[in-house]
């Protein structure tokens, strides 16, 4: 594998700095793409979410911005035609990959002719991002000119950070529907941060640390690292007190 540079890991780390900072879950994948437009220096990066049985999906976020008018309707057609990277995916394989390392002839495909059309690019790097066992997610990138061996060493090292991600956004979306205060800029907040308050969500669900711990794939010592953040804000020193003033303040729902 390629080696990385010290320059590499900053932009893992502004990265990680940028998802756990911002509680927007509608913009996070538009936020994490746009990072990696800029690490990896691609034309462009999408997040796509597939429901390969019922044969449904989307594209969360993408960048550069202006591809908003292109992605409308773009996983329905990657689904019908087959695109490699989610039969890639579908097969079991998880490691990010180049489209041609898994698809012969790709210059002579109507995928590459689809991708130079509309997005200006001739090479396409999928980062699988497993966790989901009902859907397919994928960050594929873009570019117009072939992706190196230091390109895949930076996504192969960027990925645990990407699943870890998408657990985040998806955790704290289904915890803000039945906890509508669940932001760090409510009233109420008491200051706790987009992290704090899903760790915060999970545990009034009945959470273990352990459990936290996997729902979220961190290590139990970085839930405890949260949980005295959050008795600290709020004054507490237990779960149960906690809870109570947080269901209170409406950063829970009660029960």
């Amino acid at each position: 594998m390629a080696r990385l540079h010290a320059r590499d890991y900053e932009q893992m780390l502004d990265l990680a700095v940028a998802i756990l900072e911002n509680d927007a879950t509608d913009s996070a994948w538009h936020l994490i793409t746009g990072h990696l437009l800029k690490a990896v220096g691609c034309d462009s990066a999408t997040f796509s979410v597939v429901n390969v049985a019922e044969g449904t999906g989307s594209i969360e976020g993408w960048a550069p911005e202006r591809l908003g008018t292109l992605v409308g309707d773009l996983v329905p057609r990657r689904l019908r035609q087959r695109h490699p990277m989610l039969s890639y995916i579908v097969g079991g394989h998880s490691a990010p990959v180049a489209v041609t390392e898994i698809c012969e002839d790709w210059r002579r495909t109507s995928w590459y002719r689809e991708a130079r059309r509309d997005f200006g690019v001739t090479q396409q790097l999928g980062v699988p991002v497993p966790g989901d066992p009902d859907r397919v997610r994928l960050v594929l990138m873009g570019r117009d000119g072939s992706f190196r061996a230091h390109d895949l060493a930076f996504a192969a090292r960027v990925q645990p950070l990407l699943v870890r991600a998408g657990n985040h956004v998806q955790a704290l979306r289904r915890l803000r529907t039945t906890a509508p205060a669940l932001t760090a800029d409510h009233p109420s907040g008491h200051g706790l941060t987009p992290r704090e308050l899903t760790v915060l969500g999970l545990m009034a669900e009945g959470l273990t640390t352990p459990g936290i711990a996997r729902r979220l794939t961190i290590s139990p010592h970085t839930v405890n690292r949260h949980l005295e953040k959050i008795y600290r804000k709020l004054g507490t020193n237990n779960r149960v007190s906690t809870l109570l003033l947080a269901q209170q303040a409406g950063l829970v729902p009660a029960t």
